[in-house]
């Protein structure tokens, strides 16, 4: 069953008003404090109990809020009037050029310019704040070789692995090589030696002999007999 609702009045019975206020004003600085960090807000709360004691938050100080608020309210007055409104811009304008000449004569000055007239106390917080800057530099350059070095391994540890990678993979296709010469010439290798085990047989022709003093048998027994007869 849902809680009904409160009629907004002011509580008659003090404890009661007492207890009602300690938790609604506990309620209401978490609020706003949540407001203020959630939102990335500036809040400045205020709250004056019956007796007159002060309750308070503000994110940063109360004495800014105070101020930023009746600056804001000092120019929505000024807005509302042509004149005060012309008038308002020319300070504005006055107001940014000095602090640009000031930017300025800060930037010469931390150049090694325009020092005639700085004392001892303006030449020493000078180097202070140029030890500063450098010193900041100084790290934010380291950071930045670090984050070359870190990325430098990182690139070499992936190079090395790819090499690895790439390694593996020449030695099983040379395994791979291998193994198929082996099974090709293997053949070879044994169709070789039944050759040796066989080996063919060569055919070589002779030469043919020359006719030198050759005469048929009938030749020779007529010359025979022709000699005998003519003894």
């Amino acid at each position: 069953m849902g809680r009904g609702k409160i009629i907004i009045r002011r509580i008659d019975n003090a404890t009661s008003r007492q207890v009602t206020f300690s938790k609604r004003r506990n309620g209401l600085l978490k609020k706003a404090k949540e407001l203020a960090i959630l939102c990335d807000a500036e809040v400045g709360l205020i709250i004056f109990s019956s007796t007159g004691k002060l309750h308070e938050f503000a994110r940063s100080s109360m004495k800014n809020v105070i101020e930023r608020y009746n600056k804001v309210e000092e120019e929505n007055h000024l807005l509302l009037n042509p004149t005060s409104q012309a008038k308002f811009w020319q300070g504005e304008a006055v107001q940014l050029r000095q602090q640009l000449q000031c930017l300025q004569q800060s930037h010469r000055q931390l150049l090694g310019e325009e020092l005639s007239g700085m004392n001892v106390n303006d030449l020493h917080m000078l180097k202070t704040k140029l030890e500063m800057s450098l010193k900041g530099v100084r790290i934010k350059k380291e950071q930045i070789l670090t984050d070359e070095i870190k990325e430098s391994h990182r690139k070499g540890s992936l190079i090395v692995e790819e090499n690895k990678e790439v390694h593996k993979k020449v030695n099983l296709l040379l395994q791979e090589n291998a193994e198929l010469q082996k099974k090709v010439y293997g053949s070879t290798h044994t169709h070789h030696d039944n050759n040796e085990l066989h080996p063919p047989i060569i055919l070589q022709l002779s030469q043919p002999q020359p006719l030198k003093n050759y005469l048929p048998t009938e030749t020779m027994k007529l010359g025979e007999h022709q000699t005998m007869t003519l003894i």
